[in-house]
């Protein structure tokens, strides 16, 4: 699966620092508005404690773990919606991302220039959630007048519930909420899902901090807390500029002690990636075997062909049953053989709802 998110904000918030540390890709980062122009896409692993200790166990030959891209699009000024610095460059790369992570400054430096004069995360968050609002307005409103005769006079059943959803959306956004506030059931979402709206993507504030601020945080980060707790959003608190000197350090080891040093017990790009993979709904179940031992990423729901075909569509289409063994009991029992023997393998169907950490061998034939 090709998943991607997006790192926005304002210019100079962190957002290429934080995208260095997260990627091997290296995006420019500099003391000046703009520095990002075209968006840099870096593929990151998944961090997954589960997937060493498999490999532990059966020894292969290699280690895939699962992985998630990330696109470091340049930074969005007031006005992008009208076409202002980079706006409709900047929103057309976000239109094509799974979700967004939204930076946000949360620290002091006079040598760090903003491009509003000032320090106020909240004000910068309304700043890019009122641009990117304008812009679903925009698209809201020309599907609105391409279907509003086949809608009202044309007897399309279809045309008519488009319409009343888009006249919902209409009045959300010209409240100033972003699309995601308005609730739709499964009935009606088909009947947009080709609008691709900016603020319809599911969205993680990062609050970037300096080191004192990285385990509580600071009056910056609290204001964003209370600014967003009705979004149902989540919150992540990172040092970016930190972040980057432990991604200097030459060893795990040497890692650990720093993050020891200032309190953390796991680095802040570490809980990222975790936590921008729960944004997209995502899973993993594991295929182990002397050859490799593999995670793959699933959307949560899938059922055992879905997640078949994600290793070959071959084994979607010829399907005959999944073999499945619980993470747990592998690692209790310590083998296939041993689980298989205790009966802890279960044999399962089309219709098996793929679980996370699930230890699958697919069954198909072409």
């Amino acid at each position: 699966m090709s998943l991607q998110c997006g790192i926005v904000g304002l210019p100079n918030v962190g957002k290429s620092t934080l995208f260095n540390c997260l990627s091997n890709a290296k995006a420019q980062a500099a003391n000046f508005p703009f520095c990002t122009i075209e968006p840099n896409l870096g593929v990151i692993t998944v961090p997954d404690e589960r997937l060493n200790k498999l490999t532990e166990l059966v020894k292969p030959q290699r280690m895939v773990p699962t992985t998630v891209e990330i696109v470091d699009i340049a930074g969005l000024v007031k006005g992008a919606s009208k076409g202002e610095g980079l706006g409709n460059k900047f929103l057309a790369n976000i239109r094509q991302t799974d979700a967004i992570l939204h930076i946000l400054r949360c620290f002091d430096d006079e040598n760090i220039a903003h491009v509003d004069g000032s320090i106020n995360p909240v004000r910068d968050k309304e700043i890019i959630d009122t641009e990117l609002q304008i812009k679903d307005l925009e698209t809201i409103e020309n599907r609105i007048d391409k279907i509003r005769n086949h809608a009202i006079t044309g007897g399309d059943k279809s045309a008519k519930i488009t319409y009343d959803i888009l006249l919902r959306y209409k009045e959300v956004l010209e409240q100033g909420k972003s699309a995601r506030s308005l609730q739709l059931d499964k009935t009606e979402k088909p009947y947009v899902k080709d609008l691709f709206l900016l603020t319809n993507k599911p969205v993680m504030y990062i609050c970037n901090v300096d080191e004192a601020s990285a385990v509580h945080g600071n009056a910056y980060v609290d204001a964003v807390r209370e600014a967003v707790k009705d979004e149902d959003a989540e919150i992540l608190v990172v040092a970016a500029a930190t972040e980057a000197d432990i991604a200097e350090l030459d060893n795990y080891e040497e890692r650990q002690m720093f993050l020891e040093e200032i309190g953390l017990k796991e680095s802040g790009v570490s809980r990222l990636i975790k936590s921008a993979y729960r944004l997209l709904d995502l899973q993993t179940f594991f295929t182990a075997g002397p050859q490799e031992v593999r995670a793959w990423t699933f959307r949560q729901g899938w059922k055992a062909p879905q997640c078949a075909g994600i290793i070959h569509s071959d084994f979607e289409k010829g399907f005959i049953r999944a073999e499945v063994i619980k993470y747990e009991d592998y690692v209790a029992l310590g083998s296939e053989t041993a689980c298989k023997e205790a009966g802890k393998m279960s044999v399962e169907g089309k219709e098996y709802l793929v679980q996370d950490g699930d230890v699958i061998y697919f069954r198909f034939n072409v």
